[in-house]
């Protein structure tokens, strides 16, 4: 009925999410709030792991991508279930530290970190760098030497596969700000200047097409490409490339229409392309690794607003106000995001009108979604926008000084806080 499996609908007629009212959680913590399922998140976890041990024999690994939500309980979650942690700045390290997970499992991604990043991931004992870039490259060498220790390390490719997305959100190809490119032999310099160096240990390989991709045959493609480069380094250096990571971007179901291709299924198909390669190749499977992050969390978390008031105007659109907007969800204002919206209160009623959600902010663009399906909506009604639990709590900001929501998860029944909502006093803490 829903677009997420963690949601249903309860004898009063009220949305459920694993489980728990979703008009009682509004009433508890306040809105706006996120909510997150941890049940759907654990097995979002389990499914990846299971799959990727499953086609690939035991050597892979799933690191999460913490950009997607990151937050002390999180990194708990994920460090239980046995995972990796994609991290992209001091601050997400920083946090996973905290919630006492093992930075040898933490692969820090970035394409201009500072040097105060790398001396602290290099101080954390963070487990794999992927560089970015040959001034990366030279800077890593000198602090290592100065720090006395050998980072291992992995280079970003541009493998020049179009992901069929959203301009915006599609970063393998060669006109990216990520990576280096192949085509003009940019790569192969970087892998050749790091044989050299003494501090630095080229272990592996990273790219990543896009993110939000419902098609499997980029995913094949860039493997395909990536272990011909493998190749290649074989044969003009005698390197051997241990470790193959082929990045995220797996689509998520936000709408009914939206249709993503099984994980299961993804991973199957490109292993087999890994497989065939490799062997027509001559070279050793690589230890492949791959970083969800939206897949694991967006299905699990929603939304909840109030409804404020509401707006008709007369053959054009009917405006429904919330006490929330961009400040916590701007992905419609940055992508023109699809959403699910429901009336919590009448969950399984029949979608009869068609608004527009509007956000507080003094910003004609602050809005969740236009022309949404919905039940019969009222002024006061708590209403839930579906699968925000990526992306959304982790771009939120204090815009308008609008303090940032509290996040809750639910697990058996029950609720918790996770991350407390931000006071007034919270916003000026920094001022001088």
């Amino acid at each position: 009925m829903f677009i997420s499996e963690c949601l249903s609908v309860n004898d009063k007629n009220h949305l459920t999410i694993g489980g728990v009212d979703t008009i009682e959680l509004a009433e508890k913590y306040g809105t706006p709030l996120y909510v997150m399922d941890e049940g759907q998140i654990r097995k979002n976890c389990r499914m990846f792991r299971h799959s990727i041990d499953s086609y690939y024999g035991g050597k892979g690994l799933v690191t999460y991508a913490s950009k997607a939500f990151s937050c002390k309980e999180m990194c708990r979650i994920v460090a239980e279930e046995g995972l990796g942690l994609d991290v992209v700045s001091a601050g997400e390290i920083y946090t996973a530290v905290q919630a006492g997970f093992p930075a040898d499992r933490m692969f820090f991604h970035g394409n201009n970190k500072t040097p105060q990043e790398i001396a602290y991931a290099l101080e954390t004992g963070v487990g794999r760098i992927v560089v970015d870039n040959l001034t990366e490259l030279e800077l890593l060498e000198k602090m290592a030497c100065a720090a006395e220790k050998t980072v291992k390390i992995l280079f970003r490719i541009k493998p020049g596969v179009d992901a069929h997305t959203h301009s915006f959100v599609r970063t393998g190809q060669i006109d990216s700000k990520f990576g280096l490119a192949l085509e003009t032999g940019e790569a192969m310099e970087a892998v050749k200047q790091a044989a050299k160096l003494k501090n630095v240990e080229l272990v592996g390989l990273h790219c990543h097409i896009g993110s939000q991709i419902f098609d499997i045959e980029p995913f094949e493609h860039a493997a395909e490409v990536m272990l011909n480069f493998i190749a290649q380094i074989k044969e003009e250096t005698g390197l051997t490339i241990q470790e193959l990571d082929l990045g995220g971007g797996f689509g998520i179901k936000y709408v009914p229409e939206n249709d993503p291709v099984p994980y299961d299924g993804y991973m199957e198909r490109v292993s087999e392309v890994v497989k065939k390669s490799c062997q027509k190749l001559g070279i050793e499977q690589p230890f492949i690794i791959i970083e969800p992050g939206r897949s694991i969390a967006g299905p699990a978390g929603i939304t909840l607003y109030k409804v404020g008031s509401i707006k008709n105007i007369p053959n054009v659109r009917t405006y429904v106000a919330i006490d929330g907007g961009m400040t916590d969800n701007p992905r419609y204002a940055l992508y023109q995001s699809e959403y699910e919206l429901v009336v919590a209160g009448r969950a399984g009623d029949a979608r009869t009108q068609s608004i527009t959600l509007a956000g507080k902010c003094c910003e004609s663009g602050d809005l969740i979604g236009k022309d949404m399906s919905t039940q019969e909506i009222q002024e006061g009604d708590i209403v839930a926008v579906l699968a925000t639990g990526a992306y959304n709590y982790s771009m939120a900001s204090n815009y308008n000084r609008i303090p940032r929501p509290a996040v809750v998860m639910v697990k058996d029944g029950a609720s918790r806080i996770i991350i407390k909502r931000e006071s007034l006093e919270d916003l000026i803490r920094n001022d001088i």
